[in-house]
């Protein structure tokens, strides 16, 4: 599919050879340099290629900005790309990188892995793979139910509205909204920004212009939406910890050091 095709209607084969792609980048406004932070011996950013290594999806690469990030990745014996370092985001950054490294499409999905999850489960990044099983789906991701009363309200608790039986572990993504939503009684849903995408869909969205919807809310994923792109989501039990903060790094190194020592 060229890169200006529409996906709206089509059946696809499931994916056959993923690769997973983790973009870093040392820019950070709470915690500078975080991908070279140190946890449990080794760079964040090598935690968390390790992660994915341990998904058994895939190759994993990591789509970086600087050298001192693809220096730390291939000492450790892993594979990285370097990238431009003014993308908008991290899927123009692993489209970039995926580009480079495999310009004639041998790979046919592309799970992207955020650079800041080094506690991440392995069976996580899995789930967020499984969706693209479904044919008409373009754009995977995932879901945690919200628990906490607080995080109804919160406008930085992005919420997923799925249609979403009772029961199920799987549904389609109608919208996202940092508002409380949908109305009425029922679970409402935390996302979880890691998605996995047919390489197809990742072509045709980082070359879609920005939604309005999307600049209102603040939500890259609704230009996907607006533009008749499917995105399905799977529900996890848990969020993963991102690192953004002293704090987190604090708890993330204390929950590797607890699996390790087991």
């Amino acid at each position: 599919m060229n890169a200006s095709a529409d996906t709206r209607g089509t059946a696809n084969p499931p994916p056959s050879n993923p690769i997973v792609v983790i973009p870093a980048r040392m820019a950070s406004t709470r915690l500078p340099g975080k991908p070279l932070a140190d946890i449990g011996g080794a760079p964040m950013i090598v935690q968390v290629w390790r992660r994915a290594m341990e998904a058994e999806i895939g190759p994993v690469v990591v789509a970086c900005a600087e050298p001192e990030i693809a220096a730390a990745v291939e000492t450790a014996g892993g594979t990285a790309v370097l990238t431009r370092p003014d993308h908008p985001s991290g899927s123009d950054r692993i489209f970039e990188a995926v580009s480079l490294l495999d310009p004639e499409g041998k790979y046919d999905a592309v799970v992207n892995v955020q650079g800041d999850l080094p506690t991440i489960e392995p069976a996580v990044v899995r789930a967020a793979f499984a969706p693209l099983s479904d044919p008409q789906v373009d754009i995977a991701t995932l879901v945690v139910e919200i628990t906490r009363e607080e995080e109804r309200t919160d406008p930085n608790v992005v919420k997923a509205i799925l249609e979403l039986p009772p029961g199920a572990r799987r549904g389609r993504a109608l919208y996202f909204s940092r508002a409380t939503a949908p109305w009425g009684d029922g679970p409402l849903f935390h996302h979880i920004g890691l998605y996995a995408y047919r390489r197809a869909a990742l072509e045709r969205y980082v070359r879609l212009p920005p939604s309005a919807l999307e600049q209102r809310e603040r939500l890259e994923q609704l230009r996907a939406l607006a533009f008749g792109m499917r995105i399905d989501a799977a529900v996890v039990d848990a969020v993963p910890l991102g690192v953004d903060t002293p704090a987190d790094l604090e708890r993330a190194r204390a929950i590797l050091a607890k699996r390790t020592s087991l």
